[in-house]
């Protein structure tokens, strides 16, 4: 009976649980989004260099995604078993919320280890993967140094300005080229179409010119000659790409082991104090999961007689609360205003004694652990409801004054 008891929450977990990451991800990254989407236009980028980018910043909001999925999993499907008085028939022949919890911190822990993953060695080298893409996209190495409808200086003198672009920039419309040389030479060229080519000069791109007309000015006050032709190609020299630095600048870039060596291997205070921070944040984020079961459980259990959804709110406000206190003491103990390891750990204890001691309620007959809570609410919203159908009848007794003329 156990084994098919856990199967059944397995069961009622899973889906809720994937379900929850999949929108929280989304979530998270729909601002970001939107804002990378203006920076590529505005490099003159790829598009598709938009979805490279996010790709490296999922880990990042996976770190905080994971856990709200984990605890929403488990809330909605204890929560089902309440509502349709399953749990109270657990109860009742004789299986206890301990051993409940059994599926609920299988999960928990399959994630943590996720988490320590993502958190301790993926998430650092995705977000140098990110800061290497704008810097291509700042630099040019992505096709983003030529915008249309603007002048772009491609070094050594030459001036290219590119009316339209089509086929993801392989065939090119209204073009003008301007290149002056180093004895006053100035060569300036419209066409009608262009393309880029490569070369076997890996310093060297070719840009062939087709319908166009070609002036050539062989010094300056000299009268110019005019040419048009069919097809013109013009040898391009590569501008020189600066090199992208090496991973590990910040702590967003470094990895467990390399926090740790640097917490223990540093002479500068504030270095060491900034990896100490870092390197606690991180191991917080991996377990606060095992807290999860003991938060959710309760926050599920809606007091008898009640279908309010409180606890769902309650614990999502709980979990995101506690992320930006430990982000924020991740920043204060950087600064040195607090220790880093209590800015950590201190938190985490409150959470602790918070979480334990929900479950705790839950376990006395009778519990309720969020009973006083929804009571509270359930006056407030009742007290706005009326207020609200006053201010709707005293608004549709003055529209019938007035249409009475």
């Amino acid at each position: 009976m156990t084994k098919r008891i856990d199967r059944y929450l397995f069961g009622l977990i899973i889906v809720p649980l994937f379900g929850t990451l999949v929108v929280a991800a989304m979530l998270l990254v729909l601002d970001r989004m939107l804002r990378l989407f203006d920076f590529v236009i505005n490099e003159g980028g790829p598009v598709s260099v938009v979805w490279r980018m996010l790709g490296n910043l999922l880990p990042e909001y996976l770190s905080l995604g994971i856990p709200i999925g984990v605890m929403l999993g488990i809330l909605l499907a204890f929560r089902r078993l309440a509502m349709s008085s399953e749990l109270d028939t657990l109860l009742a022949v004789g299986v206890s919320y301990k051993r409940l919890l059994r599926v609920p911190f299988v999960f928990a822990t399959v994630f943590a280890v996720v988490n320590f993953g993502i958190v301790g060695w993926l998430q650092p080298v995705t977000r140098y993967a990110y800061e290497n893409l704008r810097f291509e996209l700042r630099s040019g190495a992505l096709g983003a140094s030529i915008k249309v409808g603007e002048f772009a200086n491609l070094g050594g003198g030459l001036t290219l300005r590119v009316e339209e672009s089509r086929n993801q920039g392989a065939d090119l419309r209204g073009l003008f080229v301007r290149a002056v040389g180093k004895d006053g030479q100035i060569v300036a060229a419209t066409a009608a179409r262009g393309t880029f080519l490569a070369t076997d000069d890996p310093e060297y791109i070719l840009l062939r010119l087709r319908d166009g007309t070609l002036v050539h000015s062989p010094k300056p006050g000299a009268t110019p000659r005019v040419l048009a032709f069919a097809q013109h190609d013009l040898p391009i020299r590569l501008p020189e790409m600066a090199t992208f630095r090496k991973r590990g600048e910040g702590n967003l870039e470094a990895t467990l082991p390399e926090l740790l060596h640097t917490m223990v291997t540093a002479t500068d205070a504030t270095e060491q104090r900034s990896a100490s921070a870092s390197f606690n944040r991180r191991i917080v984020q991996c377990v606060i999961m095992f807290l999860l079961p003991f938060l959710a459980l309760p926050m599920a259990v809606p007091p008898k007689r009640s279908t309010s959804a409180l606890g769902v709110f309650l614990s999502i406000i709980a979990l995101v609360t506690f992320h930006k206190f430990t982000e924020y003491g991740e920043r204060m103990g950087t600064l040195g205003r607090v220790d880093p390891v209590l800015a950590q750990w201190v938190p985490f204890a409150l959470f602790l004694g918070m979480a334990l001691w929900l479950f705790r309620v839950l376990e006395r007959p009778g519990g309720q652990p969020i009973g006083a809570l929804d009571r509270w609410f359930g006056k407030i919203t009742g007290f706005l409801s009326g207020l609200a159908g006053k201010l709707v009848r005293r608004q549709n007794w003055a529209d019938d004054v007035l249409s009475a003329g």
